[in-house]
């Protein structure tokens, strides 16, 4: 069913109440609502609600919600179509192999190899298939990291496919936590996890950066895995900090080579070690510990 995202925009602490209420609000309707940062330079945020079908009422529950702010911002529409994108991105598509790992889809299952870690992964709407540079480097460092740390859970943020939390999960028999901005992802996401079978230690749920109360019912966490952009990755330093447990380690990607520098730089202003860097195809897969 064709979704409707309605959004609504402003400066950080407007948007940061206008996402407090909603959340409250909205929590048993059980419709997705996300936050995020547009324009660092302008402080320009977006919060957004994304309705199945009745898109007037859910717009109503939102009005009736923020009547006690007074004047609020204009609530925009956007119709999300209904797309199936998986045929369409499976063409081309082959196996990939990162440390034990072996990331496919249904027409390749046969290929894996004794010792590989299978992470059944159909292409879709979600990104992160383990054929881009900063997905195959985030899998062979969580290979390493959880080999020597044995971390008693996980957090994947930003999880889109899932498949680095399915990887954690298959790796090591432990709770991992998906998180992801977009209702889309996750779904996606949670359908990836049951595909895996492995539906008993992750769970998704649809959470901007580190606002929702899963987090803190969840954590600390012993690994933490982000593979999003530099930009929200240096935003998002502090709060890393804050729900790593102590002696734990972070493993960051979707940083381009020159952007290395400044996201290590804020890592350790926030008492962070880093300890390694992968650089594949224009990328860098970062691990730190705190």
């Amino acid at each position: 069913m064709p979704q409707t995202r309605l959004h609504l925009r402003g400066p950080k602490q407007d948007l940061e109440q206008i996402y407090a209420l909603l959340d409250q609000g909205l929590e048993e309707e059980g419709l997705p609502l996300a936050i995020m940062e547009i324009s660092e330079d302008e402080d320009i945020w977006e919060v957004s609600v994304y309705a199945d079908g009745d898109a007037d009422g859910a717009e109503g529950k939102m009005r009736a919600l923020l009547h006690s702010l007074g004047e609020i911002p204009a609530i925009s529409r956007e119709e999300l179509p209904d797309i199936d994108w998986v045929s369409h991105s499976l063409e081309g598509l082959h196996a990939v192999r990162a440390g034990r790992f072996f990331v496919h889809g249904a027409h390749d299952r046969d290929e894996k190899r004794p010792g590989e870690i299978g992470v059944h992964i159909e292409a879709g709407q979600a990104f992160g298939t383990g054929h881009h540079g900063t997905t195959s480097g985030c899998l062979e460092t969580i290979e390493q990291v959880m080999r020597r740390e044995n971390p008693r859970n996980a957090l994947d943020l930003g999880t889109g496919s899932a498949v680095l939390a399915i990887a954690m999960a298959k790796l090591s028999h432990i709770p991992v936590l998906a998180t992801d901005i977009d209702p889309i992802a996750t779904r996606v996401a949670a359908e990836n996890v049951r595909l895996n079978q492995v539906a008993g230690r992750v769970e998704t749920v649809t959470a901007p950066g580190f606002h929702h109360r899963i987090f803190s019912q969840r954590g600390p966490f012993d690994l933490i895995v982000a593979n999003i952009l530099a930009r929200p990755l240096m935003g998002l330093a502090p709060q890393m900090a804050r729900h790593l447990a102590s002696g734990g380690s972070a493993i960051l990607s979707g940083i381009l080579d020159r952007q290395r520098n400044n996201v290590v730089a804020a890592y350790v202003n926030q008492g962070f070690r880093h300890v390694s860097t992968i650089h594949r195809e224009g990328w860098v897969t970062i691990h730190l510990k705190r």
